[in-house]
């Protein structure tokens, strides 16, 4: 089976390459609309597209199936999985810190879709083979809420959300340091590290990266701080943080190499909150879950004894 996602081209939109075309109306990479298009999968008036360069008139109709999320080689895990809600179009499921989000090289398996695939009846194909369901990620190390979307149409809507900046993702962390202020907004591009391409960095040329963030409580040698995404770009809050002076406690890779604080398991990153608009019935829901023991213990070691 296949999900079909069909768009008629604009005026304003003539010209267009036909995987650029799509690629900016889904999640889809454009490597792999162009995968799609040269299966057969694309039509264009009714006849297969057969190339991705095509370039699209006015009035065009654009025709893509998407192969079902379970025809991949995926294998469908019986793991613990905390599914704080669901219904026919997405579901909202909280991760552990230490999971791993999609397959990927050195973690073949034992990943939150795999328990996804196990747990869930359906989910969207968008993201590919290794992806899918995933609307969006957090670290392997940050616990939290994640969206998740169980057709291709519920997925195409909560992404433009993200894109349009309305989805309300909230995060809670224990930073490094005491902040001068106590709230404030990080406007910074983030793009990869020019010599470590393992990390991110904040760097000119890459993309824009916005983290509002506000003091909850001031500990010995740490703050308890909120951080709101505007975007949501790779480890956005931890190199922000970082780059601020104060990074988050516990992060191998953007803390300092001797931090004052032993921690095991990771950054103390934590999401919190998601808020969306459904996708079927536009109503509003938000849902709010707490952080994890080994966080909360961190941070009643830190609050000061009054």
């Amino acid at each position: 089976m296949c999900e079909t996602l069909s768009w008629q081209v604009e005026p304003g939109q003539a010209g267009e390459r036909l995987d650029a075309y799509i690629t900016a109306r889904t999640e889809l990479t454009r490597s792999r609309v162009a995968n799609l298009i040269e299966e057969g999968l694309c039509t264009v008036n009714g006849t297969a597209a057969g190339k991705a360069g095509v370039r699209l008139r006015t009035g065009d109709a654009v025709r893509l199936e998407i192969p079902e999320a379970r025809e991949a080689s995926l294998e469908a895990q019986d793991i613990a999985l905390n599914v704080v809600y669901e219904d026919d179009d997405l579901a909202v499921v909280y991760k552990p810190s230490g999971m791993v989000v999609h397959p990927a090289a050195g973690n073949p398996d034992g990943t939150l879709v795999n328990a996804l695939l196990y747990r869930l009846d359906n989910l969207s194909g968008i993201g590919g083979e290794k992806r899918p369901g995933l609307v969006h990620r957090i670290d392997k190390d940050t616990s939290g809420l994640l969206l998740v979307a169980k057709n291709d149409r519920a997925h195409v809507s909560l992404a433009q959300q993200i894109k349009e900046h309305s989805v309300e993702r909230a995060y809670l962390a224990i930073c490094i340091g005491h902040f001068r202020e106590m709230e404030g907004l990080v406007d910074a591009p983030i793009g990869r590290h020019p010599t470590d391409r393992k990390k991110m960095a904040v760097r000119e040329g890459g993309r824009r990266a916005v983290t509002h963030w506000r003091v909850l409580d001031t500990l010995r040698g740490a703050t308890y701080i909120q951080a709101r995404l505007e975007t949501g770009r790779t480890h956005q809050i931890r190199v922000h943080m970082a780059s601020l002076g104060h990074p988050v406690l516990g992060d191998p890779v953007y803390g300092p190499k001797k931090s004052p604080f032993p921690v095991a398991g990771g950054q103390l990153l934590h999401a919190a909150v998601i808020g969306f608009d459904h996708p079927a019935t536009g109503k509003r829901m938000r849902f709010e879950a707490p952080p994890e023991p080994r966080f909360l213990a961190w941070l009643k070691r830190l609050t000061p004894v009054s």
